[in-house]
């Protein structure tokens, strides 16, 4: 009797420390990994410039000048009056952006996951977050500017559009953030479309569609900043924005021998740059 008391007070501590030892563990060889960023995909982009496209450092792109040029009435045997077309440019310059991975080899050793392809996986990602802020960034210079209240409302939207097509623009898609496309489900206008509609395109980006617009998700924390969640802007996706790629991400690995290491510097040249900025329309919510 005394050992068996001596057993039960031994388990019954009071902190269960020394009982949890009694308790077989299994550590499962699963890493849990993050959730995925909803990301404005790059087909929304007007262009997609690669490294082969890009002869220096900068990307130039030479715009018409909307509405130059007349024509006038002229009389039997009077002059033509001369008149034409008049352009500009627009540059970008490609930033280099990297990260460096540096991994031990007892890491290596001693870890239940490949650590180096998970860190690259992850780097990869993030490369792809950055991008996200960029165009966002870059949409924050359209022309227009809608000022909404509380919430988004169709009007909202609507004035959005017209805002677009006053500029003989058509509205494509319109890319919004969280609150604010919380607002839009709650609008019945929106609600009733869905269900009206073909669901089948429906993505973890594309979640709907109003006034003919696609609707396209992008998550806040690939924003650069959190107030982005109350942000929509609506554009011609042929006509707004340009992506600008010098380097696409280059992974060169490498061996430290002295720091018993090996790793991965990752790089990327990109940029993005706004073509026409009455092409687009910025809605923002307080």
């Amino acid at each position: 009797m005394d050992e068996m008391k001596t057993i039960k007070e031994y388990v019954n501590t009071g902190d269960g420390t020394a009982g949890t030892l009694l308790i077989p563990r299994v550590i499962l060889p699963t890493l849990i990994d993050e959730a995925e960023k909803a990301l404005i995909p790059r087909e929304l982009a007007a262009m997609v410039l690669g490294p082969a496209q890009i002869a220096g450092p900068t990307a130039v792109f030479n715009l018409l000048n909307a509405n130059t040029m007349d024509i006038r009435v002229v009389g039997e045997g009077a002059e033509i009056p001369m008149d034409e077309a008049t352009f500009t440019s627009t540059t970008v310059t490609p930033l280099k952006y990297g990260v460096a991975i540096r991994i031990t080899r007892e890491m290596m050793e001693d870890s239940q996951f490949p650590m180096l392809e998970w860190n690259l996986k992850v780097a990869g990602r993030r490369f792809a977050e950055n991008e996200n802020s960029l165009i966002l960034t870059c949409l924050d210079g359209v022309t227009s500017t809608v000022t909404g209240g509380a919430s988004l409302t169709v009007a909202n939207i609507a004035e959005a559009v017209m805002d677009v097509e006053e500029y003989d623009y058509a509205a494509t898609d319109i890319v919004i953030g969280n609150e604010a496309l919380n607002d839009l489900r709650n609008i019945d206008v929106f609600i009733e479309a869905q269900k009206r509609g073909n669901a089948d395109f429906l993505s973890r980006n594309i979640v709907g569609s109003i006034f003919g617009m696609n609707v396209v998700r992008f998550s806040t924390n690939a924003a650069p900043s959190s107030t982005y969640s109350k942000y929509a802007y609506v554009f011609d996706r042929s006509a707004t924005y340009c992506i600008a790629i010098k380097r696409d991400m280059s992974v060169e690995n490498f061996i430290l021998p002295t720091y018993d290491m090996q790793g991965s510097c990752l790089t990327q040249r990109i940029g993005v740059v706004l073509l026409r900025a009455n092409a687009g329309t910025q809605i923002i919510t307080s």
